[in-house]
């Protein structure tokens, strides 16, 4: 799961000592997403801090470990999440640039290589997976948030005073000693209707919750309004203008195809991998498509109740 966390001061009064100080205590927070490692990275002149708590999945070693630095040292990487086709744009990166020399082979390595070649937002369209990341331009002193297409990953982000603050979850944020959490009535107001909080609100003032598809840029101390990098409706939109011409067959054969490379990429892992089974059709379906494509049988867990009216 993982946890990412991190400060940027305005006023660049704080010590190396200081920031990973703060950042710590946000990131601890979040222990329970990310309880294999732990990591923090600061730099003092530029008032900025990154935090990460890490649930291991790719590269198990050292070579995984975030904060991530490029190999430019140019960008500083957090990140929560999976890119399910890094091993894809590490063969483009690799056909760019010359079979390069990677340190170890985990997508976080490959997404900083992907910042260097194509920029944050030409690589961030590239990606396919769930996400949220933050990574610090140290060339520009810009720092960038970004959230996946669909939002699976959270992302929150705010103001304490001069000092902003981004986490995955509201509960790091709230550990900044500067940080003062009062109610945004809007956001209650949303809650009641829609028994949620939709973003960008937050359910405190001052926070927002980063919208999926898009990238916050914070310059020179300002944040900009999030900027989309993919959307649905586009995407509907060019869905409708070039629909499938083929048979119905070949639609259930597409579809087939589509599935199985889908739940493929999912499938990477250094880690064991498991399912949960709802009794439904589409927990069944990725089970068995997860089972096509393993030699050994698949870990399936399911929930009962001892009270057969629910169970």
């Amino acid at each position: 799961m993982c946890g990412i966390a991190g400060i940027l001061d305005k006023n660049a009064q704080a010590s190396n000592q200081e920031l990973n100080a703060y950042v710590i205590s946000i990131a601890e927070a979040l222990r329970h997403r990310g309880p294999d490692d732990a990591g923090t990275w600061a730099n003092e002149t530029a008032g900025i801090a990154l935090g990460f708590r890490r649930l291991a999945i790719l590269d198990l070693t050292c070579a995984g470990h975030q904060p991530m630095l490029s190999a430019s040292g140019r960008y500083v990487i957090v990140f929560n999440g999976e890119i399910y086709n890094y091993q894809d744009i590490r063969a483009e990166l690799d056909r760019c640039r010359g079979n390069g020399t990677w340190k170890g082979h985990s997508d976080t390595e490959v997404m900083l290589a992907a910042f260097e070649e194509w920029g944050i937002e030409g690589a961030t369209q590239r990606f396919n997976g769930m996400f949220a990341f933050a990574v610090w331009d140290a060339k520009e002193r810009d720092l960038y948030l970004a959230r996946d297409r669909m939002g699976e990953k959270p992302l929150y982000y705010g103001w304490a005073a001069r000092t902003f603050l981004f986490a995955s979850e509201l509960k790091a944020i709230r550990t900044h000693p500067g940080f003062k959490p009062r109610l945004d009535r809007d956001a209650l107001a949303l809650y009641l209707r829609h028994n949620c909080v939709p973003a960008p609100y937050a359910v405190y003032k001052d926070v927002r919750k980063l919208p999926p598809g898009t990238l916050l840029k914070i310059s020179k101390g300002k944040a900009s309004e999030p900027k989309a990098y993919w959307s649905v409706r586009k995407a509907m939109e060019v869905g409708v203008a070039q629909p499938f011409e083929g048979t119905e067959a070949e639609a259930i054969n597409e579809l087939d195809l589509l599935l199985r490379d889908s739940v493929r990429e999912r499938m990477i892992a250094d880690v064991p991998l498991g399912a949960f089974l709802s009794g439904g059709i589409d927990s069944s379906t990725v089970v068995a498509l997860m089972q096509a494509q393993s030699s050994r049988p698949v870990k399936t867990l399911t929930i009962g109740f001892t009270d057969s009216a629910f169970d």
